[in-house]
């Protein structure tokens, strides 16, 4: 038989190929398109890979003008498909004629299947002839074994996927116009609001409300040590609210020399396995470790393409009975993990670990290949790592631990304590890296003890307001509210930080994004609320179930959409206004040195800077800092009296500086020292297009001496320059050292 094969992109089209073939295929071009060609048991293969979506959904061209209807008129407006790589089309049209089967081999998943079965559509197949391959893992075992079990399309799921298409077009466009027009924000700087976005930033505006309305309450407690090992108790009724009452105890506990044990109980406790990881847990332990769940889930969709981990979008935490865990195991003995590895297969028999959520399409994250340091590098190595070193975790014993409880009685009041000692490492073994194990011990004791009262002191406290979400709770709280799926969470946060509605990495929403929220709760019927949201998204699981219709779930998103925007529409001008004058604020920096006009944040063609609103009659104007996140500060600088920013970096302390960089709050915290070289300019932290930081001369170009930095720490200047190399002397943390890298006085210490 003559067999076509189309896959989602072109790095599975070869591993596939590569698998069936026993890398005996051969690439050719037909049209500009590679095709794949090999044969395996006597059938000739070509293979033909996508790139993702090349049937792009769209309104008819009429509507391109906003200007030119309302965009009310946009929900019930109808939607085009059109073909975005002809060449690709064109490609499988000629090779369909000659196929007596079609095998859609995409990501199996929702958009993966809605992939497959629109290009087929478009290529107007036989689908008497169309075949679907699945696997979860491109490795040999699963990919011979979709290819020798196919099944038929699954429409149904196809379709699931062409709803949330159909209806997220329709909600972002109609809402993003509606509030764009009504803010005067067109062309590139519109204001963007989608039907899961706007729930999402809503729960950073309500979050960060949270925070600044805070009151801290004072509190109190009392804390004593005791015995040989000066181990802490705390009062039982800590904490104290008042702090006469915890004076009183103080009082009455501080110069008593001894207390009685009033019991004292050790037990074992068993702590159990980590779930294995479906995408939201892989995200969120992911961003733990510094990999933004945007990255990660691209660096996953790289080692799934290249065989060395299954498809890292399912939200199962359930291992198949069908999964050789044995045999996952043998195959990582050849990466990094020999030793661990082999412990896990030493163990009698291997149950691995379970978590709540089951389903049918693909298995948890776990590693499918053996790979080496030495090989895989970076971000790449260290997800790489996570995923393997949880896989393990989720197989190796349960850990146990000493719970030690002891309450003791210092002059009629009772101190509780409280000790852990792990005893049995099991899964925390190879989970450790990620994980901090504090041990406290007790020691034996006996009711009625007697026991030394080595310290008595009063800590003071205030309560905290609740912590600002990091791109890994928030996907955590996207999940449990049913905002978005697991393929589209990373995108949604992505879209946040670009449409600068939030900054930080404990995100925290800016005052566009502030005003935005506000004035659709007060006037968005209901959209930034996430029942809307997440009614939608249970629905289009249920055409995927065979329980609902895909137009039944369009007909209904529609007519909640249609209700929202009439309302929207209808209060536009109050909308417009205070989304304008959060922009505004948003861009203020301070009043002008020279004319007294506002200072405001503006753009150019090489950048932002910060220009007056006088211009032209006023050209004062300071750059901003390049590769950096800028906050406005309320506060000025304390030598010139101009506003202050505040300067963040990854990897570095923020920084509050002037505008004005000529400032010398500014060149005492960034000028080194007299450069050696040229003997005029002075050497100062400079920091390059991609944000690394190293030292240079300020007579550059005329002299191009430079020195590398630390790329974390704060650096700062001694006013010492090194008696070797006459190079600056600068401080990092506690110790000094020469700037020049190569100086002798570095090699000797």
């Amino acid at each position: 038989m003559k067999k076509l094969v189309i896959t989602e992109k072109a790095n599975a089209a070869r591993r596939i190929s590569t698998i069936l073939s026993d890398g005996k295929s051969h690439s050719k071009s037909n049209g500009g398109v590679t095709v794949i060609s090999f044969t395996n048991n006597g059938d000739e293969y070509d293979v033909v890979s996508l790139r993702g979506h090349i049937i792009e959904l769209d309104y008819p061209e009429q509507y391109n003008d906003w200007s030119a209807s309302s965009p009310v008129d946009l929900v019930y407006a109808p939607q085009v498909k059109t073909i975005r790589v002809k060449s690709i089309v064109n490609t499988i049209k000629n090779l369909m004629d000659s196929a007596d089967e079609i095998i859609i081999a995409t990501d199996f998943d929702r958009e993966g299947e809605l992939i497959g079965m629109e290009t087929i559509t478009a290529v107007g197949a036989d689908m008497s002839k169309v075949k679907r391959a699945k696997f979860s893992a491109l490795t040999k075992m699963e990919v011979e074994n979709a290819f020798a079990n196919l099944v038929l399309p699954d429409e149904r799921l196809a379709n699931a996927a062409e709803a949330r298409q159909i209806i997220d077009l329709s909600w972002g466009a109609v809402l993003t116009r509606l509030i764009s027009l009504s803010a005067g924000q067109v062309g590139k700087n519109f204001m963007s609001v989608g039907r899961v976005q706007s729930p999402t930033l809503k729960l950073l505006v309500d979050r960060n409300e949270e925070i600044t309305k805070f009151v801290p309450t004072p509190y109190w407690k009392i804390v004593g040590k005791f015995g040989m090992l000066a181990f802490k108790g705390v009062h039982e009724e800590d904490p104290f609210w008042e702090k006469e009452k915890a004076d009183a105890v103080l009082e009455k506990c501080k110069n008593v020399k001894s207390g009685t044990v009033k019991s004292f109980d050790r037990s074992m406790k068993e702590e159990f396995r980590p779930a294995p990881f479906d995408t939201t847990a892989m995200q969120v332990e992911a961003n733990k470790i510094g990999i933004p769940p945007a990255t990660a889930m691209k660096l996953a969709e790289d080692l799934y393409t290249g065989g060395y981990i299954s498809y890292p979008r399912t939200e199962n935490t359930e291992y198949p009975k069908s999964l050789g865990i044995r045999s996952v195991l043998e195959k990582l003995k050849e990466s990094d993990f020999k030793d661990e590895v082999n412990e896990i297969l030493s163990q009698e028999t291997i149950i691995p670990s379970r978590g709540k959520r089951r389903t049918t399409d693909h298995p948890p994250i776990y590693p499918t290949a053996a790979a080496t340091s030495d090989k895989m590098k970076g971000d790449k190595w260290k997800l790489y790592e996570l995923i393997v070193r949880r896989f393990l975790a989720t197989l190796g014993p349960n850990a146990e631990a000493e719970i030690t409880k002891c309450s003791i009685d210092v002059n009629g009041e009772t101190f509780n304590a409280d000790g852990y000692v792990l005893k049995k490492e099991g899964w925390k073994k190879y989970w450790k890296k990620y994980m901090t194990i504090a041990n406290t011990h007790i020691p034996p004791l006996n009711v009625g003890d007697d026991i030394d009262v080595r310290s008595m002191s009063m800590d003071e406290g205030e309560t905290k307001p609740p912590y600002r979400y990091n791109q890994g709770s928030l996907i955590q709280e996207m999940d449990k509210l049913g905002l978005g799926t697991k393929s589209t969470r990373h995108d949604i946060i992505g879209k946040l930080y670009s449409r600068n509605y939030v900054q930080g990495n404990y995100m925290t929403p800016t005052a566009s994004g502030i005003a935005l929220t506000k004035s659709l709760e007060k006037h968005g019927g209901g959209i930034a609320e996430p029942d809307m949201t997440a009614k939608l998204e249970a629905d289009m699981l249920k055409i995927s179930s065979g329980e609902k219709m895909l137009s039944d779930v369009v007909e209904e998103s529609q007519r909640m959409l249609h209700a929202a925007a009439v309302t929207i529409d209808e209060q536009k001008v109050a909308i417009g206004d205070e989304i304008k004058n959060a922009l505004k604020s948003q861009q203020f920096i301070g009043i002008c040195p020279n004319c007294g006009n506002n200072m405001m944040i503006k753009k150019s063609r090489n950048g932002n800077f910060i220009g007056c609103d006088g211009y032209p009659d006023c050209k004062c104007a300071y750059p901003l800092p390049r590769s950096a996140l800028i906050q406005t500060l309320e506060t000025k600088c304390e030598v010139c009296g101009l506003p202050q920013l505040k300067v963040i970096r990854k990897g570095m302390p923020p920084q509050t500086i002037c505008i004005d960089p000529k400032c010398e709050s500014n060149t005492l915290k960034t000028h080194l020292g007299k450069c050696p070289t040229c003997g005029k300019g002075t050497i100062r932290i400079m920091y390059s297009k991609a944000g690394k930081r190293f030292a240079g001369c300020s007579s550059w170009p005329e002299c191009t001496q430079t020195y590398p930095l630390r790329p974390k720490g704060t650096v700062t200047a001694t006013g010492k320059s090194c008696e070797l190399c006459g190079a600056p002397i600068i401080a990092m943390g506690d110790y000094e050292e020469c700037i020049n890298a190569t100086c002798p006085s570095r090699s000797k210490k």
